[in-house]
């Protein structure tokens, strides 16, 4: 590598990684036996490649492999032994488990998740609290089941379908599960496990009184909005005094009947409130088997659900999945695992730098400036004083 006065430490795509080398991970590869049956490409030099095809924007394997090929003289900052050829990597998003790269982001997320505490609600509330929802990514191959309705040719996408949990204490998610578009969002219930004492925020979709019991008995509480032909049994209304929200319409008790899974008919206590939005100028009215909290509170928490859709947007926009580099459901999972760690890494380090700098415009100059050698620190200085000099290391820039 060529010697230059301006040299400024690593490039900017080392320094990212730094929070994931193969120090930091050496735990989940021993743990998952992520380089069994693999004699050549080996998960670190796989990862850091859906890495930088997702930092970088690739479209393609080959944009992947001639991308790293040209940086040879770099990748000693990454750690890299060798850049995976095109065949190689395509075999290895077909065969290697995305569950590794779940487990690869799980591990990550608990060592930074303290680094991303930034809720304007209270903390003993965000430390209990989780966001459910799901988005959806279309395929243009049908690798999976399709979703919505036939277009003018008759023809429909395919989609895979992320329900996600975002735990509010750091707007980053909490458990992924992965469907096809078309199947019902409340399979995610069948592997959904959360702490007891925690509250579960979702809009009516997921709308499921059998699940809402076991809620009930695990501790857990739940908050969503009653669907409209819900039958139900009222048992007693609550009293507001003069100092009360003039939002609260009504509050009751309830009775709701559900089946159980020997298709027994039991009964579930729950508590119905019905809320007057100014903004949006509607009602909409909740239920929740929280008996305790204030009507206004309960309201409140459902409101921040709408910090997920943000969520997805956030991801969306800055890391556009809009080509899979892979035509199998195996492949598509690792590059979204890998598009999800790449916004919790450059989400850790934009927070902890305490940028003021519009996350979308620090995502851009990330990708637009991967392999040149400037200082995070000082590229983030140079946004808040303009004159603040910038080094790039013209010879090793490329």
């Amino acid at each position: 590598m060529n010697q230059s006065t301006n040299f400024v430490g690593q490039h900017l795509f080392g320094q990212v990684t730094s929070l994931c080398n193969r120090s930091v991970l050496k735990p989940v590869i021993r743990q998952t036996n992520a380089n069994r049956y693999y004699k050549r490409l080996h998960f670190y030099e796989h990862f850091i490649s859906m890495l930088y095809c997702t930092l970088s924007g690739c479209t393609s394997l080959r944009e992947i492999s001639a991308g790293l090929g040209l940086a040879q003289g770099k990748l000693n900052h990454l750690g890299m032994e060798y850049v995976p050829p095109r065949s190689t990597l395509s075999d290895g998003n077909r065969d290697r488990p995305s569950s590794i790269f779940r487990q690869t982001y799980e591990h990550l997320y608990k060592i930074y998740k303290p680094s991303l505490s930034d809720s304007t609600l209270p903390k003993a509330v965000t430390q209990k609290l989780f966001l459910l929802d799901a988005t959806v990514f279309g395929l243009f191959k049908a690798i999976l089941k399709t979703s919505g309705r036939y277009s003018a040719n008759g023809r429909k996408k395919g989609g895979i379908k992320k329900n996600t949990v975002i735990e509010a204490s750091s707007m980053m998610p909490y458990f992924i599960q992965f469907d096809a578009a078309a199947d019902n969002d409340q399979l995610i219930y069948k592997h959904l496990s959360l702490p007891q004492g925690s509250y579960i925020v979702f809009d009516k979709g997921y709308n499921n009184y059998r699940q809402f019991a076991a809620f009930s008995f695990a501790g857990i509480r739940f908050i969503t909005r009653q669907k409209e032909n819900a039958i139900y049994t009222s048992t007693m209304e609550c009293l507001h005094g003069e100092g009360s929200p003039t939002a609260i319409l009504k509050e009751e008790i309830i009775v709701q009947t559900y089946k159980d899974e020997n298709n027994k008919v039991q009964t579930l206590k729950l508590r119905r409130i019905a809320w007057w939005d100014a903004d949006k100028e509607r009602a909409f009215e909740f239920i929740t088997n929280d008996l305790e909290q204030e009507a206004i509170t309960i309201a409140q928490l459902y409101k921040y659900r709408w910090q997920i859709e943000l969520f997805f947007k956030k991801l969306k926009q800055n890391f556009p999945l809009q080509y899979f580099v892979g035509d199998n459901q195996n492949a598509i999972e690792i590059q979204i695992w890998c598009a999800l760690i790449a916004l919790l890494l450059l989400s850790t380090i934009h927070t902890r730098q305490r940028s003021k700098m519009a996350f979308s415009v620090f995502v851009s100059v990330i990708r637009l400036h991967l392999f040149n050698y400037i200082a995070l620190n000082t590229l983030i200085d140079h946004y808040r004083n303009p004159k603040t000099k910038v080094v790039i290391d013209l010879f090793n820039s490329g």
